[in-house]
């Protein structure tokens, strides 16, 4: 069993920051990619950001130069540092792991989600 929660969502106002992170725990042998994505009210849940276990990373170009995403492979632990947020970044973030279960398969977990909310 495998289980991805995320943490640090919340209310700030435009131009501001907040940094999201999410730990995968249980029974892991290896975590691929890890990312972050986002839903809002009546659109598509969509990539906001990835990151491999090599530290490769891509971003969508509606946030390129404004959030940054990391890992700490070790402790299994995806980050997701969003500076200069817009109200357009409003929506429910979501975290997703790509993991190799021990003694299981290769299976795509996701987190609960946490609220982001910017303020105008």
């Amino acid at each position: 069993q495998v289980q991805v929660v995320e943490a640090g969502g919340g209310l700030v106002q435009a131009g501001g920051s907040l940094r999201l992170s999410c730990a995968a725990s249980g029974s892991i042998f290896s975590i691929n990619a890890m990312g972050w994505y986002r839903q809002a009210p009546g659109s598509q849940r969509e990539l906001v950001a990835g990151i491999t276990s090599g530290g490769s990373t891509n971003y969508a170009d509606s946030v390129k130069g404004r959030f940054t995403i990391s890992r700490d492979n070790a402790k299994n632990v995806v980050y997701l540092q969003m500076n200069s947020l817009k109200p357009e970044d409003t929506a429910v973030y979501y975290c997703n792991a790509d993991v190799l279960g021990r003694g299981s398969g290769r299976y795509d977990y996701w987190g609960q989600g946490t609220q982001v909310t910017v303020s105008s």
